[in-house]
């Protein structure tokens, strides 16, 4: 039993060495992704809605 576990990772090992071969590697192109920035309508427009959620958070717990 002993050998056979031997020779089932010698095996495994001896494929992974060989499993590439001498082929050139292969560059995947580079991707490139384009920042979009959204408009609001005003300079507050991020705050309104947390400090509506932590208004019913807190009104739901009283």
């Amino acid at each position: 039993m002993k050998k056979f576990v031997v020779a089932a990772a010698v095996t495994l090992a001896a494929g992974a060495a060989v499993a590439g071969g001498m082929s050139e590697p292969v560059m995947e192109a580079e991707v490139v992704t384009e920042m979009v920035e959204a408009t609001t309508g005003g300079t507050s427009g991020g705050i309104i809605i947390p400090l509506l959620i932590v208004a019913l958070i807190g009104l739901a717990t009283s």
